[in-house]
């Protein structure tokens, strides 16, 4: 399993974006999953990951960008070699009711067909407005989440699980890694202290456990993120030696 980092984490770090990336290749990481481009040229992004032999493993871009011109959205992730477009958020509607999750698992495999036929893979990440009750007559005892990822079985869209958001919705991120790791290429290491991102290993989030759940389930990258640390580069050095060391346990 691989290491990467969501760039999200850096975004308040006055850096260019190949300033961020010179910073990432120093933690001994191996990838970045973008989140935009930060205005940034592809070529000198490109050049960029090249030179510091990180990989551009992923990039989250919104799902509104992708449906009104497809082409357009992801014309820069082809300049620096991205192959896998990561659907970052949809909002509580899209899971009210099964009908909805249904109709958002739809909305969905379309986009992942889109994308496949242009040659890049498609998965979605969670909040925690995945795991909310579902209005629904069928007592099955599951949340919109689990209809997601039934919906979804069987397309072209895979899941990209946020065991932070997961945690912080009350559910176990662990048995959701045991129960559907065929469908979770990627997972978002994180932290949280109730519903607030933290530093990793600081608050109740099983992180030993939910990487060991990851590496039997398969997971290609382990991606860690934190939304909003007070010293973003610092946090990151901090995070990433936590991160590698809870791998080579």
């Amino acid at each position: 399993m691989h290491t990467a980092v969501q760039l999200y984490s850096l975004r308040r770090l006055d850096r260019s974006l190949p300033e961020k990336l010179e910073l990432v290749a120093r933690t001994g990481l191996e990838g970045v999953e973008l989140a935009g481009l930060d205005d940034a040229d592809p070529e000198a992004v490109a050049d960029a990951l090249e030179r510091t032999g990180l990989e551009a493993m992923a990039a989250h871009v919104p799902i509104e960008d992708l449906e009104a011109d497809l082409e357009a959205a992801v014309r820069p992730y082809e300049t620096v070699g991205c192959e896998r477009i990561v659907v970052p958020w949809l909002d509580a509607d899209s899971f009210r009711s099964r009908r909805a999750i249904e109709e958002t698992a739809q909305r969905l495999a379309t986009l992942g067909k889109r994308l496949t036929d242009k040659g890049y893979s498609c998965s979605y990440h969670n909040h925690t407005q995945e795991f909310s009750a579902i209005e629904s007559d069928v007592d099955d005892q599951r949340d919109a989440f689990d209809v997601l990822a039934g919906a979804l079985a069987g397309t072209p869209v895979t899941l990209e699980l946020d065991v932070g958001w997961a945690h912080a919705a009350g559910r176990d991120p662990v048995s959701l890694l045991e129960r559907y790791g065929k469908q979770i290429p990627l997972v978002h290491l994180k932290d949280v202290d109730g519903d607030e991102p933290c530093a990793l290993g600081t608050s109740s989030v099983p992180l030993e456990a939910c990487v060991d759940a990851a590496q039997e389930a398969g997971a290609t990258w382990l991606v860690y993120e934190h939304d909003d640390p007070s010293d973003p580069e610092r946090t990151l050095e901090r995070d990433a030696e936590t991160m590698v060391d809870l791998l080579g346990r």
